[in-house]
């Protein structure tokens, strides 16, 4: 997004970014708390949202870690005695749906772990390096992950450490579930999931969530 910008809160819609994101798990029916993990210095930002947006569920900040390894790690660590499935969201993902969060909760009760997913529907090409197209790649078992990343309690906790211990980055959560043998499954997203990742990326958002919104 450049130096110096927090795309969390940009404006989207008429409220910032992360409150888009934050407000479809605060009135999912399958969600009973959230754990927000946010640079230090930022929590009285997002405490003020709770009353400006009337967010009702039970909320924990936390600060996130040097990777993102260990700001999950120290998500996790901040839920609830008992919890039994952990969803894993992105801030800047506002778009996933009560449906699909239900759905990859529903996969990750039955399976361990989950995630929503896209099939690959470009053609894709592996480089050489210098900008040439050294193959093909066969886009039949391609999915591009997203997130919800839903897991049950004790197999984030497991994966996450085994992670740490061993001092690997990792770029997602599902990617840690490998070390352990643990499996994951997709769940296809059927409507548009994106991450604002460039400024490109916020006149679509904005379409998709006035959209989504029912009529008055």
């Amino acid at each position: 997004m450049g130096p110096g910008i927090d795309k969390l809160f940009l404006e989207v819609a008429g409220r910032p970014l992360v409150a888009h994101t934050w407000g479809v798990f605060d009135r999912a029916p399958m969600i009973h708390s959230i754990v927000m993990v946010v640079r230090e210095g930022m929590g009285p930002a997002f405490t003020e949202m709770v009353s400006q947006y009337g967010f009702k569920k039970r909320l924990t900040i936390v600060h996130g870690g040097r990777e993102r390894q260990d700001s999950v790690w120290n998500g996790i660590q901040a839920v609830p005695d008992g919890t039994k499935i952990i969803a894993i969201q992105d801030g800047a993902r506002p778009c996933s749906s009560e449906a699909l969060i239900a759905a990859t909760i529903e996969a990750a009760r039955s399976t361990g772990a989950a995630v929503a997913a896209q099939k690959i529907t470009d053609t894709i090409k592996e480089s050489d390096g210098a900008g040439k197209i050294a193959r093909n790649i066969d886009r039949a078992k391609l999915w591009a992950v997203q997130t919800p990343q839903v897991f049950r309690a004790e197999v984030i906790r497991a994966a996450l450490s085994k992670v740490i211990q061993q001092g690997i980055p990792v770029t997602d959560d599902t990617s840690a579930c490998e070390l352990i043998g643990q499996s994951v499954q997709l769940v296809e997203s059927p409507f548009p999931n994106p991450k604002a990742t460039s400024p490109a990326d916020l006149p679509y958002i904005e379409l998709l969530i006035r959209s989504a919104r029912p009529s008055a």
